[in-house]
């Protein structure tokens, strides 16, 4: 029996052997590897890199393109999520519950949910690119254009230091809200419509619908949502980088930390800065997520 149990463990182990092995090489290593390189004045083509400590992190809290940076990433991690959550939630609720007759959707619900979708199947370089000429400065952008031709134009949506933050998040609540429009439609289909009718025949109102039932039903759903979302807001780069001007312009009004740790890494050769800046960055991304599961915890609802 025991010489049985122990060729199962064995052959299990040696199963379990190769992924955990993959998984030190290529995702605990280079993590480890990073925070070395922090600690370094390392440029990229230096064999042995010298150990200065701490002063990278030193220099990076006394830096304000860096507090510019993350003061710009706090703001997308709280507008995305909230924007873009209250959005998709009430979209989903009208595809799913919002119909005249009954707790059935929209007319053409299924289409609009193709529609929502679509943004998803572009690529985050593609949809940077389009902005670009949505918010183009004269009368070929597709928002300048009948705005010049009313004469309230031209708009500075990428140029405006005080409008170009706002333009990204646009876009990013554009791109995103989509996705969760389906998610929280599937956990809406999730949820017995005998809960809706009975609730509906006792006099209760869509308002009513959606905070009694709806909204306490996807709780968990909706943190799951607020977690990426939060994940997505703090690790944004791809669009600030392609589609703002001088990448993160103007004069880093939208700059963001993942531009500029590629700025650092790529433009200027300061490897060992642009480490300390993704180390950060990692603390950042890590305690919202742990922060947001803790305050966001609650006893779940069965049905």
């Amino acid at each position: 029996m025991f010489f049985n149990r122990y060729r199962r463990g064995l052959f299990i182990t040696s199963f379990l052997a190769a992924p955990v092995i993959l998984y030190l090489v290529y995702v605990i290593a280079p993590y480890i590897q990073a925070f070395y390189i922090a600690m370094t004045d390392w440029r990229g083509v230096t064999a042995t890199p010298r150990f200065i400590g701490l002063d990278n992190f030193v220099r990076l809290f006394n830096d304000t393109v860096f507090w510019k940076a993350v003061t710009h990433n706090a703001a997308l991690l709280v507008l995305l999520p909230l924007i873009t959550i209250v959005i998709a939630l009430f979209f989903a609720f009208l595809l799913n519950v919002g119909g005249a007759q009954g707790v059935t959707g929209i007319r053409g619900s299924k289409f609009y949910r193709v529609v929502f979708f679509f943004p998803q199947v572009l690529a985050v370089a593609v949809v940077a690119v389009l902005f670009q000429q949505v918010f183009r400065p004269d009368a070929s952008g597709m928002l300048n254009g009948p705005l010049m031709a009313l004469g309230l134009g031209p708009v500075g949506f990428l140029s405006d230091t005080d409008i170009a933050f706002w333009s990204v998040l646009g876009v990013m609540v554009w791109q995103a809200v989509g996705f969760y429009v389906v998610l929280f439609s599937a956990g809406l289909a999730s949820i017995p419509k005998d809960m809706f009718e009975a609730a509906q025949i006792d006099g209760a109102s869509r308002t009513s619908l959606f905070f009694r039932i709806t909204l306490p039903l996807l709780w968990d759903t909706v943190q799951t949502a607020w977690v990426y979302l939060g994940i997505l807001a703090l690790d944004v780069f791809a669009i600030v980088w392609v589609m703002t001007l001088q990448h993160g312009g103007p004069d880093r009004a939208t700059t963001v930390m993942a531009a500029e740790i590629y700025r650092n890494a790529f433009e200027h050769f300061r490897f060992g800065y642009a480490s300390a800046l993704g180390v950060v960055m990692f603390f950042f991304t890590v305690g919202f997520a742990i922060l947001s599961l803790r305050l966001s915890r609650r006893e779940r609802i069965e049905y």
